[in-house]
């Protein structure tokens, strides 16, 4: 195993609650729909937002015709449902600042979309060195694609960079592109998993 010389965090799941539960009851409150329904038309036309082949507006009308409801008022529902979903987990926060603080690489690689994007960027995060968004590159993850572009991004080999992620597949796509990986439980949990590794950190 490699010497880890960055470390490279989700953003939904990881460095935040899972904002995913309260997003779909924001949404489909919107909508006036069950949150089932909604989420059988959400896994359908997320892939194309997520990776900014469609604009919010466009994935809302995708959306309005598979739940046959009417488009919703708000000028940008996805920012008002993420701002309302929005927990960031502050020790995960301070984990990636003293990380960088000690000359280890940091980034964020997450599946997002542009009103998100757009958040993430007043939030003004000073803890990372690259931040990897879906919507901004034109691919996601598992694809192997936005992998090889963090990497690049921090100029850093594969087997030195550790992925964190809350989903399997995306562990698996990493894992694939040769990284490290530890897929995330809770805190309390990964901060075990990876004091070994910096135990001057942790």
């Amino acid at each position: 195993m490699e010497k880890i010389n960055a470390v490279i965090f989700d953003w939904g799941g990881v460095l935040i609650e899972d904002p995913a539960p309260a997003l779909f009851k924001y949404c489909a409150n919107a909508f006036g729909v069950s949150v089932e329904r909604y989420v059988t038309a959400f896994d359908i036309c997320i892939n194309d937002f997520q990776t900014g082949t469609v604009t919010e507006q466009q994935f809302w009308t995708n959306m309005t015709k598979r739940l046959k409801a009417p488009m919703p008022k708000a000028d940008s529902l996805w920012t008002e449902a993420y701002t309302a979903a929005y927990r960031p987990r502050r020790e995960m926060f301070s984990l990636a600042s003293r990380l960088r603080r000690a000359g280890c690489k940091t980034a964020i690689l997450s599946n997002t979309e542009k009103p998100v994007a757009e958040l993430i960027n007043k939030l003004k995060y000073d803890a990372f060195d690259v931040t990897i968004l879906s919507c901004l590159e034109g691919t996601a993850k598992p694809g192997r694609k936005i992998y090889d572009l963090t990497l690049d991004q921090l100029g850093i080999p594969a087997g030195q960079a550790l992925f964190i992620d809350d989903k399997q597949p995306n562990i698996d796509g990493a894992k694939q592109a040769g990284l490290q990986t530890i897929i995330f439980k809770n805190t309390e949990k990964f901060k075990k998993e990876i004091a070994g590794l910096f135990p001057n950190i942790v």
